[in-house]
Order: structure tokens, then sequence, then C-alpha cells
């Protein structure tokens, strides 16, 4: 059966010209409504109104137009159930074989940062969705195109009166309802979000696709990167590559890992990233500073890690990150003489992130597990977030002071069991994932060496007992950062205070699983 009627009703209009031109060089019948109507009219294209074929004028400025049976009629019957045909021709109502639509731009309407209530409202669609999901349910007997890429795929297949085929018809019909789902979902997530309520007796997502990865974790395991339609400007989804080859899945992983990190400090900060954890952090009055600290701070597993930054990378910084093999570098942006150099590396891939959301939000975090989700507000707690508490019979020293506040904010981002070392505005010593926390805090120390010495160190969690006291003393770590709420915190304490350290309670866990 080939296409004889299509309806077209397009908000995206790119493309849809030459495509009714097309269509009714193929001899096909084309209905359309309002805007699009008048798009193809004035480009020539024979045009019969809707109103035309439902005998009812376009009301309430234009929120019923297709709402009709004789339209939805059109969509629905069966071309092969002779009931159903012997109803069309009892009504004259004709079977429409192609329909086109795309809906009302709701997700760039609410995108935009003046957009009110209003105008958001109505941007809601209702009988694009309608007439898309009554052909995708038909697809048996009716092309649905809700996508302008389809175009020709769609013309090459009718050339010369040929029908389209099943499988495509079938292929189209899914494309529609992951369309309307994800049309559905960000209005759903919009007008919950509008009434604060977090957590939903449903809950819906959607993302884009962004990009198919050659594999996942390991090269046996398929894997694509998706985004949010409506999502954070400041993130790896919305990140622009400026040189290098395609991210991996692990690279998207630990430069996310890494951007979280840098987003933590105002001043010039480096953040080196190996499997999701920080292997070195520094802060300075440059970025140059800051890379030479955090480069220090563990200059072995720096070597095929992702560097971090939270101003723009200049040529005095790149020289040396051009030494060493690198996977990403990720900054606000880049200076000409920064980008000459490092675009020497053919492989080693740039991008820019902006680092400041123009309207910062609460956000939701999803961990799938088998068969369900676990949904959380994000972890943006910080220091001044913090209860703190010096519960020491000594107090920091300024210099210490500062030590624990890097700790603080870089051992958040640490796989628990997490402990990290702090010394002079770099860490020096990374625990991480340790089935318990002294022997976190022995790894940090083994890998801090001197450096340990005059040292602050970061739990992500309270000291269930002394030993980890114990063997930061024995270390010469002279300040200790950690949540306190064990029911032998007094243990910690005196055993610090018997020490020489200074201990600060924050009241605050940062468990990161």
């Amino acid at each position: 059966m080939s296409i004889k009627r299509a309806l077209i009703s397009v908000s995206n209009k790119e493309g849809i010209l030459p495509f009714a031109k097309q269509l009714q060089a193929e001899g096909v019948e084309i209905v359309s409504t309002g805007g699009t109507s008048r798009v193809l009219s004035e480009g020539g294209v024979d045009v019969l109104g809707i109103s035309d074929v439902t005998g009812f004028p376009e009301i309430l400025d234009g929120r019923v137009k297709t709402l009709h049976p004789y339209i939805h009629s059109g969509l629905l019957a069966m071309r092969d159930k002779d009931e159903h045909m012997t109803q069309l021709a009892e009504h004259h109502i004709t079977p429409i074989d192609l329909v086109v639509v795309n809906l009302y731009p709701f997700k760039e309407t609410v995108e935009k940062q003046d957009t009110s209530f209003e105008e958001a409202i109505e941007n809601i669609d209702i009988g694009g969705p309608g007439m898309l999901r009554a052909a995708a349910k038909n697809h048996k007997h009716v092309t649905v195109i809700t996508d302008p890429e389809d175009y020709d795929i769609i013309l090459e297949q009718i050339k010369g009166g040929g029908d389209v085929p099943q499988e495509t018809k079938e292929r189209l019909a899914a494309k529609v309802y992951r369309h309307t789902a994800s049309y559905d979902a960000l209005v759903a997530n919009y007008l919950t979000s509008r009434t604060g309520e977090l957590y939903p007796e449903t809950y819906t997502v959607t993302y884009e696709k962004k990009q198919d990865l050659r594999y996942g974790e390991n090269p046996h395991q398929q894997a694509a990167f998706y985004r949010e339609p409506i999502g954070p400007m400041s993130s790896i989804a919305n990140a622009i590559q400026l040189h290098g080859k395609e991210l991996s899945y692990n690279n998207i992983n630990d430069a996310e890992a890494a951007l979280s990190i840098v987003k933590e400090f105002g001043q010039p900060a480096a953040v080196a990233v190996k499997h999701m954890n920080p292997c070195g952090v520094g802060v300075g009055e440059s970025v140059n500073e800051a890379y030479g600290k955090a480069y220090e701070a563990d200059p072995v597993s720096i070597f095929g890690g992702i560097v971090a930054f939270n101003r723009e990378l200049d040529e005095e910084t790149a020289r040396p990150l051009r030494e060493i093999f690198l996977e990403i570098i990720i900054a606000p942006s880049f200076t000409q003489e920064a980008l000459d150099i490092l675009t020497e590396k053919k492989n080693l891939r740039l991008l820019t992130i902006a680092l400041e959301e123009e309207t910062p939000q609460e956000r939701s975090k999803i961990t799938t597990v088998h068969g369900g989700a676990l949904v959380q507000e994000e972890d943006r707690k910080g220091f001044l977030d913090a209860d703190i508490q010096v519960v020491t019979d000594r107090d920091p020293t300024e210099k210490e002071w500062q030590d624990l506040k890097l700790a603080w904010k870089v051992v958040k981002h640490v796989k628990s069991n997490a402990i990290l070392l702090a010394n002079d505005e770099r860490t020096v010593g990374v625990g991480a994932g340790q089935m318990n926390r002294v022997g976190s805090a022995k790894i940090a120390i083994e890998q801090a060496g001197a450096s340990a010495r005059g040292s602050a160190m970061g739990s992500d969690a309270f000291f269930p007992m002394k030993d980890t006291v114990e063997v930061a003393g024995e270390a010469g770590v002279s300040a200790i950062i950690q949540p306190g709420g064990s029911i032998r915190d007094e243990e910690s304490i005196e055993k610090a205070n018997e020490l020489g350290i200074a201990m600060v309670f924050t009241g605050m866990r940062h468990f990161k699983h």
C-alpha cells in the first residue's frame, strides 16, 4: 500500500519544504496546520488545510485543531479490517498514511532564563503527541516521522510509488514513543520541580545520546554516553573538545571526578585524577604553581591520568604538561600559546568546561542497581557548611588550618574508607577504598613519606577507635579533621592530646561509595 495522504505539522521546519515538494511529486496529498501550512503554501506546495478535512475551525488560539475524529479515525483505522474501512467510508473519512509531526519546543522554552510559567505551559504540546502516538500505535498501516533526519530515508523508499517496509515503520514507531516519553518526562520534571516534591511516587528521567563509545569499562562491554536535555553547563556532558581522540567510558568517569574536585576551590587549583580518585591536588597563586604542587604530590600516579584546572591554562603551565603522558586536560579555557604546545601531542584530549553555572541548583544523583535505582541529592556541602569544633586542648595553627581545609575539600571525593594528607597547599598522601580506616591511613602515610611530618589528615568519616590517631602521631601528622560522632570519640581525643595533635570535628560525614 503506497502513501496517498500525509499530515504534516512541525515546529522544527528544517528540511520540511523540499520534503513536502518531493511527496507532492510522488502524488501524495498533503494536509497541514497553521504555521506549517503557510510555509508549505508559500513554498509552492498544494496544501489541504486541517479545517477543510474536519469541517471545524481551529479554535482556542490554536489549542484545538487536530483533536478531531476525522483526524484520529484516519490515523487509527486498520486497513486490513473491513469493519474499520466500512466505517471510514460511511463517515467520509480519508485514511492518513503518513504523519510528519514534531512537537512544540518545550525544552528550548524552559531553557531560557526569562521564561515565564505561563509561556512554559503554552509550549506543552497536546495534539502533536496525540497524533504521533496514534500513528505509531497503528504503524502496521501508517508511517510516522518525528525526526527530520528520517526524511530522505522515506523519500527513497516511496520513490516511484513504492511503500515503506514494515521494518522501517516499526523502527520509526519505536522512535516516536521514545520521543514522546522524553517530552513527557521533561514536562513532568519541570512541573514537579515547581512543587518542591523531591521523591515522587514515580521517578522519570530522560537523556539524549551524545555519542557512541568504542566500548565500556572493558573492550567486551558495549557503551554509549548520554546527557541531560536541560543539564548543567558545568559538566563533562557539556564539555567542548578542542583536540585529541574520542573520550572513552573510563575517560568520562575520570574527567567527572576531576571536575567535581576542582570546583571545590576558589583560588587557582590543579587536580590530577587516576581511576576516579585524586592522586594530586595543589593550590597556589597561579595555575602553574598549583600544577607544580599537584605533580609533586604523586609524580608516579599522575602518569596516564587526567588533570583539571579552574583557571585558563597558559603557556607556562602547558610546557611541563607536555612532558608527561596524560589522557585529558580540562580547563575553562586555553591561551593560544598553550594550545599550540599541547596540540603537538596528537592523542591528548583537551576539554573546555564552563565552571560557573548561571543558576546553581540542587541536583539529584542517580545510581542504578539491578532492578532499581537509588536517588539522592548531590553532596555539595563543604567546609563552610560544617559545624566546626576544635575538640583537643590545642587549636590548629594558621598553616594547619589551611591544610585541614584542603584535606576536607578533597577527601570527600575519595572512595571510602578515605584518608588524605595535605601539607603546604598540596595533597601528599591518599588512602582510598580500604575495608578499614586505619588501613587507608597507613597507605596515605606510606605514600606521603617524609611529607607526612607536619601534615594535616582528613577523614571522610569518624574514627571508630583511636588506632588511626596513633598511626598519624607516629608519622608526624600534626592536625586531624574528621566528622566525629563515634561512641569512642573520647579515646581518639585523649590520644590526640597525648600526641600533641590538634583535632577538629565537622559533624558532617562524606562517604563516597
